[in-house]
């Protein structure tokens, strides 16, 4: 297993990225394997974060019943 300091991370308060523990931990995401993956942290932290939350909602409708949208037929 490489340890965090070969391995980059993006600098919320900068916005750059950096290779190994130099700004504290609460200030940066990470690790990443790449210069790359780092550099696109904000997107992919989005994306993750949408895809959790539709996860949860889906969860949180599991065995609840059919909505009715008044056309006749119920949501399946």
């Amino acid at each position: 297993m490489t340890s965090g300091e070969e391995k980059y991370w993006y600098v919320f308060a900068t916005g750059k990225v950096e290779k190994g523990f130099e700004s504290p931990a609460v200030d940066r995401a990470g690790p990443f394997d790449t210069y790359e993956e780092a550099a696109n942290a904000p997107e992919l932290l989005k994306e993750r974060s949408k895809a959790w939350a539709e996860e949860e909602a889906r969860d949180d409708d599991w065995g609840a019943p059919a909505h009715d949208d008044g056309s006749g037929d119920a949501d399946k």
